[in-house]
């Protein structure tokens, strides 16, 4: 499963825009100083709260089904980091207002104890969709196997595991949690903290305190190198925004707006239902332009999901979608299928990759491989670039940053360093995961030996580094980049007998491993602009991780239960798990695996990719910010054009709320959008229940011509 970034990554990496903070959110660097040094802020320990952790529990429950709904159908998630901020604070104001007028006095809420439900939350529904259950874990099952072509050289039939919630919890409780503790052994050297001092010197009071702290990387990146990492940057804003007098008054008119459409949305859901007997039934295939347009998939579904998904991401992300709709199922796909009994055998199925399917698949592959390539190398180059920048600025910068540091800044930073975590802690937890792994994973897949585990977490710190660097500077999380270079080496290094199975395991290690290290930077530079303590983010990290790996597996085998999951003719098409598998394949067998002629379209569709982003890097920002992102394109060339369309009526109805009323827009569109996508997720809940209890629907809407 692939998520949307600020920047070009996958379906789980295509850009991703900074989050709408809206009006109501007053810049960080902007609100007054001694406002917040006023502010008394709570210990670590009272940071977390027992209420905090409930909501965060109820909060991650709904955004999991959210997001494994999501990865089910699509492979798409926009970030929701802004909708966990805005609805735990509805959900803890909304706690302390009711017990107020039962006179019964309750512990303040502050924006530490906000930042670490929002932090918790984002944890728990990170393993939703970076888990692999739409992609790499269910690429394992036998339903993905057949689909890639039993006779296809290196499918063999042992490379099968169906999904089951023991192994897939054992899994995730033995991979996630080493990239909380990849970064934390490394420590700043005695320079750094020497110049960190010297920041102080004139402030005598806090030396004592200052000299015993050993800095962690996360101090390097988020304070010295001040790494902007956006994402995080603007959920403290969102936060800061609210816990204000003007903060108050906007959060009335965000809940109004997030209960109504969040009734709209889930009575919708419900009425919808209704009309859904049978196959190609109901308003999720309503004929919107026309039936011979609808045979191509461009039609309007009425999925409120997508359209709050539109409303979050941007503008070009979601005419990116619609672009690579156009051209996949517009123009391409007809063209190709004139071909039949040329290109491919007149007698294959529609779905097999020795057929149509295979030029969907293998394309969008390409686009993938061509934007991630493109980013992996540029993400280093940057990193690289900076490094050495800053090392030849460093001496000429101490006297400087001394004299320059603001107030506030210098608050930030101490409350941020004030609660060390311990060495041994880092060094013991990362050798006893390590371990775990290193016994459980391959008594779980025979096929992955065990020094493939090892390799794997030797190179974690490294590339996890890397990765959170390169993510504080551009936002792109290239986590997934790396899980797919790790994809195709385990599987040509296991060979063609175990090449499928230790190929996307290894994936799953590798993008764990990165990923997650990535995302805790982000939500330390959120504690950071929000005064939260580092040691109570940690935790709740740590918490939100453990709800993840227990409710991701149990959401998700809800839904493979209930529905046909994976079937490329459904609505929850998986299309990831076919791709993941089908890139294991390559790197066993190489590009034989490829139908005619595709290995040249390929070719071409990766060199598209590579120049789109150049054209992106190089041209003037009056002209690049036309060009559509190679990730977003590729998406429907295997799901369909309805998303497509329901994404762009989303950032339709934006880009004209924000020209009749621009300040309503911005403080509204993320509750509205956080409304459309809860009501459609939580109806989820009840419509797999009917499903699993055998109950169908009444009544089937259905179009025909009227010919």
């Amino acid at each position: 499963m692939e998520q949307f970034q600020h920047a070009p990554v996958d379906a789980h990496e295509i850009e991703k825009t900074p989050p709408p903070s809206g009006s109501a959110a007053p810049d960080m660097e902007s609100e007054p100083a001694a406002a917040r040094v006023a502010e008394r802020i709570p210990p670590w320990r009272e940071q977390i709260t027992a209420r905090g952790i409930v909501a965060a529990l109820f909060i991650g429950v709904v955004f999991t089904v959210i997001v494994m709904k999501q990865n089910l159908t699509t492979g798409l998630n926009p970030t929701m980091n802004v909708s966990a901020a805005l609805l735990a604070f509805l959900a803890l104001r909304g706690w302390t207002r009711a017990l107020e007028r039962l006179g019964i006095a309750s512990r303040p809420f502050t924006r530490q104890e906000n930042t670490v439900i929002t932090t918790c939350v984002v944890a728990c529904y990170t393993i939703g969709y970076g888990g692999g259950f739409g992609s790499f874990l269910l690429g394992m099952n036998k339903k993905t196997y057949e689909l890639s072509g039993p006779s296809t050289p290196g499918n063999v039939a042992a490379s099968i595991k169906e999904p089951g919630i023991g192994w897939m919890t054992g899994f995730l409780l033995s991979v996630s949690f080493v990239g909380l503790l990849t970064l934390l052994p490394l420590r700043k050297d005695s320079s750094t903290d020497f110049l960190f001092v010297t920041r102080f010197k004139d402030r005598s009071e806090h030396l004592p305190l200052l000299t015993m702290i050993k800095l962690q990387l996360f101090a390097v990146l988020v304070i010295d190198y001040k790494l902007t990492y956006p994402s995080g940057t603007a959920t403290a804003v969102l936060i800061n925004g609210f816990h204000t007098p003007q903060g108050d008054k906007n959060a009335k008119k965000q809940v109004r707006g997030f209960l109504k459409y969040f009734g709209i949305s889930f009575l919708w859901s419900f009425f919808q239902w209704f009309y859904t007997a049978g196959d190609d039934c109901g308003f999720v295939q309503f004929p919107t332009f026309g039936l011979q347009a609808w045979k191509q998939t461009f039609f309007f579904d009425f999925s409120l999901t997508y359209v709050g998904a539109g409303m979050i991401c941007s503008h070009l992300v979601n005419l990116s979608l619609l672009f690579g709709a156009i051209l996949s199922w517009g123009v391409m796909w007809p063209l190709i299928r004139k071909q039949k009994g040329n290109w491919y055998s007149a007698n294959a199925s529609e779905s097999s990759m020795t057929s149509m399917y295979g030029y969907k698949a293998f394309l969008c592959i390409a686009l993938l491989m061509g934007d991630g390539l493109y980013n992996f190398v540029k993400v280093m180059a940057v990193t690289v670039k900076n490094t050495r920048e800053r090392s030849h600025r460093k001496s000429l910068n101490k006297v400087a940053d001394a004299d320059t540091m603001a107030l506030d800044e210098v608050q930030r930073n101490e409350v941020f360093n004030r609660d060390n975590i311990p060495t041994w802690l880092a060094y013991t937890g990362y050798a006893l995961l390590s371990v775990i792994a290193v016994i459980v994973i391959p008594t779980m897949f025979r096929e992955v030996r065990w020094y493939y585990v090892i390799v794997a977490y030797m190179l974690a710190p490294a590339l996890g580094f890397c990765n959170a660097y390169g993510t504080g500077l551009t936002d792109m999380n290239m986590g997934y980049n790396y899980g797919k270079i790790a994809l195709f080496v385990f599987a040509a290094w296991a060979g063609k007998d175990n090449g499928v199975i230790a190929g996307l395991v290894g994936c799953g290690l590798v993008k764990q491993l990165v990923l997650i290290s990535a995302d805790l930077m982000h939500d330390f530079k959120t504690g950071h602009l929000t005064l939260t303590s580092p040691r109570s983010m940690l935790v709740a990290q740590a918490v939100g991780t453990l709800m993840g790996c227990i409710l991701a597996p149990l959401a998700f085998m809800l839904f493979y239960k209930a529905f046909d999951v994976g079937n490329p003719q459904s609505y929850w098409k998986a299309p990831y798990a076919l791709i993941y598998r089908n890139m294991a394949i390559l790197g066993v067998e190489g590009f034989s695996a490829l139908p005619r002629h595709c290995l040249q379209m390929c070719a071409g569709f990766f060199a598209f990719a590579v120049l789109a982003n150049l054209a992106r890097d190089f041209l003037p920002p009056r002209f690049a910010r036309f060009v559509p992102l190679p990730m977003a394109m590729a998406v429907p060339f295997l799901v369909g054009a309805s998303f497509a369309i329901d994404m762009c009526v989303g950032t339709l109805v934006v880009f004209a709320w924000h020209k009749l009323d621009s300040k309503k827009a911005a403080l509204l569109v993320p509750a509205v959008a956080s409304g459309l996508m809860c009501g459609d997720g939580i109806w989820t809940f009840p419509s797999s229940l009917l499903a699993l209890a055998k109950i169908k629907p009444p009544m089937c809407m259905k179009f025909t011509s009227g010919s």
